[in-house]
């Protein structure tokens, strides 16, 4: 199938409600694979917001619903189990299922643990930039937005002796934030979208800039909003999901996305979630399991030119 060319422009407001129209490129996935899935471990301990630390307010979503004025140890000793105890167990399964990951960290979170962003990339692991804090970056100013990107960059180059060039914002991005990261220089795509299961470009900046979609459903943040939410739920709900993407799979192959966080999917109560999960991903045959710069250099490579939009 011809992919559908880039579009040179997009509407006023910025929004493309078309996307492939029903008729996706095919991404040829290496090995012939059926789908691609990107595992994301999201590296944010140490850069949430918390006044002990000198911020005007605590980070204020986990488990946990209330929120004080000041220092708050509750919240942070959670966010501290995601460094100290669920690192290690979540690292440890992956090695044992041969799966190489994207670790989608904030720039002070490296900066404050820099020997697990090591310890990533020691085991085969992408390092991405998820901001210099765990943070929206709606409402930053132009100047204020570029610095902090660099400033994550910078951070994640000096721990692990290897550049980011993937970025995800937590949250709702800048209206500047796509033109930043393209002028910056040296990241191949970001993930800032949740509207496809396939890559896709855009023109940005007058240079044709890819964007990896991320999801949020597939994704152990719910969690933090309900214990109601078991292990086997999150289990179930990914894997139907994988399911459904394969059953396309045999015309049009997918993307898909599954998001982890240290502090919730490290429990010892939902590990075997995610081992079941690994499990039924590896012993398909059919779903090629990469990091997203591996993702985006494939798309790239196999859209070289014109490319699918």
């Amino acid at each position: 199938m011809t992919p559908v060319l880039l579009k040179p422009t997009l509407p006023a407001s910025g929004r493309d409600l078309v996307g492939y129209a029903g008729a996706p490129p095919d991404p040829k996935w290496p090995g012939g694979a059926k789908i691609a899935v990107s595992l994301v471990v999201n590296f944010e301990e140490g850069a949430e917001f918390s006044v002990s630390e000198g911020d005007a307010t605590n980070e204020g979503i986990y488990e946990v619903d209330h929120r004080l004025d000041g220092p708050d140890p509750c919240i942070e000793s959670h966010f501290d189990y995601g460094t100290r105890a669920a690192w290690w167990r979540v690292m440890d399964l992956l090695d044992a299922h041969g799966v190489k990951v994207t670790v989608s960290a904030c720039g002070r979170a490296v900066e404050r643990s820099p020997d697990l962003a090591r310890d990533a990339i020691a085991r085969g692991h992408e390092i991405a930039a998820h901001g210099w804090r765990w943070e929206s970056h709606a409402g930053l100013d132009e100047a204020t937005e570029r610095a902090r990107i660099a400033r994550t960059v910078e951070a994640i180059t000096r721990a692990t002796g290897q550049r980011p060039v993937g970025w995800h914002t937590r949250s709702a991005s800048s209206p500047n934030t796509r033109r930043l990261l393209v002028e910056e220089g040296g990241f191949l795509y970001d993930s800032d979208a949740y509207n496809d299961d396939l890559p896709y470009f855009l023109p940005i900046a007058g240079r044709r800039h890819l964007i990896l979609p991320y999801a949020f459903d597939t994704n152990d943040m719910h969690f933090q909003h309900t214990q109601r939410f078991s292990g086997s739920d999150f289990a179930d709900y990914v894997l139907d999901a994988f399911d459904w993407l394969v059953r396309e799979g045999e015309r049009a192959p997918k993307m898909m996305s599954v998001g982890l966080h240290l502090r919730m999917i490290g429990r010892p109560g939902r590990m075997a979630a995610l081992e079941r999960i690994l499990t039924h991903m590896t012993g398909s045959g059919v779903a090629w399991i990469a990091p997203r710069a591996a993702i985006a250099r494939h798309w790239l490579e196999r859209f070289p030119e014109g490319g699918s939009r």
